[in-house]
């Protein structure tokens, strides 16, 4: 079996999920976050009491969990980041390079350029590897989601199938739902990256295989995004469609209202990101909050520190 995922926290988490729950538990190094209300530092004893109960969560969700199995080197995940930018071109041409440099630009350059070039080189090697299996008959096991990178992945993943012609392989499809229960409490995941390694399992009754007439209908719909070749790609009312590359300003700007005259970029991108879980990465809102710098809606007022993100900085509004 094949798995396929379109992050690379899903495929770290896919992979340790294959083995997560065989045999005993065995503990491991836990770090916590304490944060009193009131503003004092937590004690000896508080720090103690919520490394005991983590480390219960963690024994118990081990106990529990079912072993997906497989082998880790079937996991391939292509983290392409395929609702931005230009997608003309299916294949992974230098076009889908410079867009992941565009959006990995926020590092610094030693940091970004290289890591950008090992996802693109990562994912051409992985398509030889999978075409190959595919072709000799393996079964494909695709999961996804609404969120914009996952189900543009979906959309270009299938559209390469039919250009390789291999429309006879057997596809099996993992949709993640909009909300799950866990016990008594209802949990709503965003993308495969955020489902724990204990939890991959629960899913495996939803999956159902592709007829090739789904896959020529996701493929044809990608075809028809690829003519229109807009900036982005957004889910709306439960379709894939093109948007405008200002799609996500506004949420930008709503929050920009709530900041004091100067403000942490950082902490606005954070905000956004949790607040809105539009499933989109700071990168573009790194991009899209330059370009109001640009345009002079902000300015800067000290740049980042060495060796961090560029939004790592105060701004300031231009009344």
């Amino acid at each position: 079996m094949i798995e396929i995922v379109f992050s690379d926290s899903a495929g770290g988490s896919l992979k340790m999920a294959q083995h997560y729950g065989e045999g005993k538990y065995c503990g491991g190094t836990v770090g916590i976050i304490i944060n009193h209300s009131d503003g004092c530092m937590p004690t000896k004893a508080d720090i103690e009491n919520a490394q005991r109960e983590i480390e219960e969560r963690k024994r118990l969700a081990w106990e529990k969990a079912v072993p997906l199995g497989g082998n880790s080197a079937d996991v391939f995940s292509f983290n392409l980041a395929w609702s931005v930018g230009s997608i003309a071109d299916s294949c992974l041409g230098m076009e889908r390079l410079a867009v992941l440099e565009r959006l990995f630009g926020i590092y610094p350059e030693d940091i970004g350029k290289p890591a950008a070039k090992e996802l693109y080189q990562s994912a051409i090697k992985n398509l030889d590897l999978i075409r190959n299996k595919a072709g000799n008959g393996e079964t494909l096991r695709i999961w996804y989601s609404n969120q914009p990178d996952e189900i543009c992945g979906l959309h270009w993943f299938m559209n390469l199938l039919k250009s390789w012609k291999l429309l006879s392989v057997k596809v099996v499809l993992v949709k993640l739902p909009e909300w799950t229960m866990d016990e008594a409490t209802i949990v709503r995941y965003n993308s495969w990256g955020e489902v724990e390694p204990g939890k991959w399992h629960n899913y495996l009754g939803l999956q159902m295989t592709a007829p090739e007439v789904l896959i020529n209908a996701i493929a044809s719909h990608w075809s028809d995004l690829q003519k229109e070749n807009a900036p982005l790609r957004a889910v709306i009312n439960g379709r894939l469609q093109s948007v405008p590359e200002s799609f996500y300003d506004d949420f930008i700007l709503r929050e920009i209202g709530f900041e004091k005259n100067e403000f942490h970029e950082a902490n606005l991108i954070g905000r956004i990101l949790g607040k809105y879980q539009l499933g989109i990465s700071d990168g573009w809102l790194a991009l899209r909050i330059e370009g109001m710098i640009r345009s002079g809606k902000l300015r800067v007022v000290t740049s980042a520190p060495e060796g961090s993100p560029s939004y790592h900085r105060i701004l300031k509004k231009n009344e």
